[in-house]
């Protein structure tokens, strides 16, 4: 086995000072992973977006600090005994941010607007199991032949094509929350700007400033108002994690919802149990661009994915708060059963080597000719770690790395908007427990979430199949097939799967790790 030390830091993080109290008003000061890109629901697309959209607006379901979903602008529904009809009857005490009541008609908005094609919403394929959205996407059929209706001001029918298990629970997600129509009318793409939102949620927005913090205040028009106890709180992006733990360390911040994964050991004896860690449905991986020689050569991804030391990624350098993954979807996911894997888990890498050698050697790569690789990454600590690590891995065959990283909302942006790449990190974290939220994202024609651009008849197909067949055993069998084509291809590199690991002051009560991820504001308090 090749393992090397390529990291160090648990001593300059033992040397920190201890945390302070903080005092003065109840601000919740809340690092997030990153600046976003959009506060436009429709537009957004990013764990670190829907934090902060959790709290300025509210869905017809939403959830508790559990993680379990529980009724948010509808208060009941009916389904129908196909499967194929909700019907949500909204509350009678909603209220946008400006005092109007939220009304059917402003999902029906949202979810046409989503889907127009004029908004180029990266994400609207998530939509594509209510009645027409793949079509209305498209722009094959018009806006109203989407199956949202509003019979009365506080009725919303949502149709679908086919019976869809986890349609509950998509309709927590940023994709399907509501916009406030004039608003939306009066200001176009400025209505996200401070003084222009109106939302729905627990909170409105009063500032923001790029790379700095976003600012929200309680929203005193909120049905559940009286119960929000923390009366303001400020989204801090904290993409340099060991800055992030200082200023915690000062009682700068209250909570952090990531880590430098290669000082967990340090940071569980110097904080103890303000470490939190949590279960998680995510994946980190590499996405490689299947149309650019030498990239389109399965050979070249199998050598590659062949050569990554996946236990040594995720238990020394992320400090265990990854699991290896050599599979697409993670373990444990609702309506599916244990996923396809690649090759490799048997052994070392070192025990894989010949073979990887082999296949760089078949695509006409060896030591007179090296394969020159390109790494883009989104900049962490614990990202850029990885790619100094996978580097070094990849050097051992011979494998030349050369990396181009930027903050996240550039990283991101650029690959979702079909720039030029080798290799790019990719990370995805599940909207709902369910197979078809990973394999979506391969599909023909995804390239918002495709930027490799993969292709392959056969596996749209048993999506497509997948989606019509009504029951949940056979459904499961298709999508495990359909992911086996990814297993055979790797047109993403499983690295690892994720979990939810966090600081969490001892001022900051309502915290519980979740599957989900989901912790809002509206569940916490703070004492201090």
């Amino acid at each position: 086995m090749r393992r090397r030390d390529w990291l160090a830091g648990a001593a300059a993080l033992a040397a920190l000072p201890r945390r302070a109290r903080a005092v003065g008003a109840p601000l919740y000061r809340r690092g997030n992973d990153a600046d976003p890109e959009t506060l436009d629901p429709h537009r957004s697309s990013t764990v670190a977006e829907a934090h902060i959209l959790r709290d300025l607006f509210e869905g017809l379901l939403t959830y508790d600090n559990r993680g379990a979903i529980i009724p948010g602008a509808a208060e009941r529904w009916t389904i129908s005994e196909d499967r194929r009809t909700y019907t949500f009857r909204l509350r009678a005490d909603g209220r946008w941010s400006n005092g109007e009541p939220v009304e059917a008609g402003a999902f029906v908005y949202a979810l046409r607007r989503i889907l127009a094609p004029a908004t180029a919403a990266k994400y609207a394929e998530v939509l594509f199991p209510i009645r027409n959205a793949a079509a209305v996407n498209a722009g094959a059929l018009p806006a109203d032949r989407l199956g949202v209706t509003a019979p009365d001001a506080r009725t919303l029918v949502i149709a679908l094509d086919n019976p869809t298990p986890y349609l509950l629970e998509l309709l927590t997600h940023q994709t399907s929350l509501p916009v406030h129509p004039p608003t939306v009318e009066r200001f176009g793409d400025a209505f996200t700007r401070p003084g222009n939102l109106v939302s729905n949620g627990p909170y409105l927005l009063r500032d923001l400033v790029p790379n700095d913090r976003i600012s929200l205040a309680r929203n005193p028009h909120f049905h559940a108002a009286a119960s929000v106890a923390i009366p303001e709180v400020a989204f801090l992006p904290t993409p340099d994690l060991a800055s992030a733990v200082r200023r915690y360390a000062a009682g700068e911040i209250d909570s952090l919802a990531d880590l430098p994964g290669d000082q967990m050991a340090a940071l569980k004896a110097r904080f103890g149990d303000q470490v939190v860690l949590g279960p998680g449905l995510g994946l980190y991986a590499l996405a490689v661009n299947t149309h650019k020689a030498p990239f389109s050569d399965p050979r070249v991804r199998r050598a590659l994915s062949l050569a990554i030391d996946r236990p040594y990624l995720a238990e020394a350098l992320w400090g265990g708060t990854m699991s290896p993954a050599w599979s697409f979807c993670p373990p444990g996911l609702d309506n599916y059963r244990a996923p396809p894997e690649t090759e490799g888990r048997q052994g070392y890498p070192i025990d894989h080597e010949a073979e990887a050698r082999r296949l760089l050697a078949e695509a006409g790569f060896g030591p007179g000719r090296p394969l020159r690789v390109e790494y883009r990454f989104n900049t962490t600590d614990n990202n850029r770690n990885t790619a100094v690590a996978l580097a070094e891995m990849w050097r051992e065959l011979g494998i030349e790395t050369r990396f181009v990283y930027t903050d996240a909302k550039t990283h991101f942006a650029y690959l979702r908007d079909g720039g030029d790449f080798d290799i790019a990190r990719m990370s995805w974290i599940a909207d709902y427990s369910d197979p078809q939220n990973f394999l979506f994202l391969l599909r023909s024609g995804n390239d918002g979430m495709n930027p490799g651009r993969f292709a392959d008849a056969g596996y749209d197909a048993l999506l497509d199949a997948a989606a019509r067949e009504p029951d949940v055993a056979a459904r499961a069998d298709l999508l495990w097939r359909a992911e086996a084509i990814l297993m055979r291809d790797l047109p993403w590199i499983p690295v690892m799967h994720t979990r939810s690991k966090a600081l969490i002051s001892p001022r900051l009560h309502g915290y519980h790790p979740n599957l989900r991820n989901a912790a809002p504001t509206r569940f916490l308090r703070l004492e201090g």
